[in-house]
């Protein structure tokens, strides 16, 4: 729970604050962009809610927040906008929010589909969550992009009997992950999904592709509020920047309109304008070599 007496200076007068427990991870940032602003290496309240809907995702971001730094001064109805976890997005997929400190706040999707449901990296593992997922039907799979974000993913798939899918230079974080991909080359695990292998970032980085629409990116590839445009982050690549441009070449073969990262914001933009940002991209990631 969140300390008003260790409220950042920066917060402006009101009801919500941030804590200095704060991780800079961007959740709220995303959420409630009213609301939360970047202060370099924590968010702070720069503008307090004004009306109804700024305050609804004020408090998301409350809940979704890995570290519990996000407070209010007297009591809130947060126990009622929990209700809105998880959230839909477009054609049964949804946000799942309660991001895990484990995966230092990366954030994770839930995927409903006829033939078994999906869950894309791991929230945190908590009551709400499990009850919400059993009734949309239970995860089938639990795909993990890599190995940064598994955070309680091992706690779902006893929960509801999933098969974790992972890259084997990436099992080390999940060892006993039921279905290990080896190859580098695009696998169709299941009708309308295909994992593509994205080294870079790690080295046994995928990312999975959706219905031709939906690209969850892991840590491979987001969008930057601040600039407008697709970004990849060379301070942030373990494995190899070269090996991580190459990734991205491969992704200008497939047709998308989401980005759903595991750190950065989500995007839909038209596919073909989605090409042409990520065109741009690579021409920038080039010019760093």
């Amino acid at each position: 729970m969140a300390n008003p007496d260790k409220r950042w200076p920066e917060n402006v007068p009101g009801e919500f604050f941030v804590d200095t427990t704060c991780i800079d991870c961007d959740t709220c940032r995303q959420l409630a962009p009213d609301t939360f602003e970047d202060a370099g290496e924590y968010s702070f309240v720069y503008a307090q809610p004004q009306t109804e809907g700024q305050r609804r995702q004020a408090l998301r971001a409350l809940l979704a927040c890995p570290t519990g730094s996000i407070g209010t001064l007297h009591r809130n109805d947060a126990k009622a906008v929990m209700r809105d976890f998880p959230l839909h997005l477009e054609d049964g997929v949804y946000y799942t929010g309660f991001s895990s400190p484990k995966s230092y706040g990366g954030s994770s999707y839930f995927v409903q589909h006829p033939d078994g449901n999906w869950l894309i990296d791991s929230p945190k593992y908590l009551p709400h969550l499990i009850d919400r997922f059993a009734a949309l039907g239970g995860i089938r799979y639990i795909f993990l992009t890599h190995r940064d974000d598994v955070a309680e993913a091992h706690k779902y798939a006893q929960r509801f009997g999933s098969q974790r899918i992972i890259h084997q230079a990436e099992r080390s974080a999940q060892p006993d992950a039921e279905i290990v991909l080896a190859a580098d080359e695009p696998v169709a695990m299941a009708p309308d999904f295909l994992i593509i292998p994205t080294p870079g970032h790690t080295r046994g980085h995928c990312v999975l592709l959706y219905r031709q629409r939906f690209l969850f990116s892991g840590d491979h590839l987001w969008w930057s509020r601040v600039q407008a445009r697709l970004s990849a982050s060379e301070e942030y690549c373990w494995y190899s920047w070269a090996r991580q441009i190459q990734s991205m070449e491969r992704l200008r073969r497939y047709s998308f309109a989401w980005i759903l990262p595991g750190h950065g914001q989500r995007i839909t933009l038209a596919p073909e304008a989605m090409q042409v940002e990520l065109a741009a991209l690579i021409e920038r990631m080039r010019a760093t070599l």
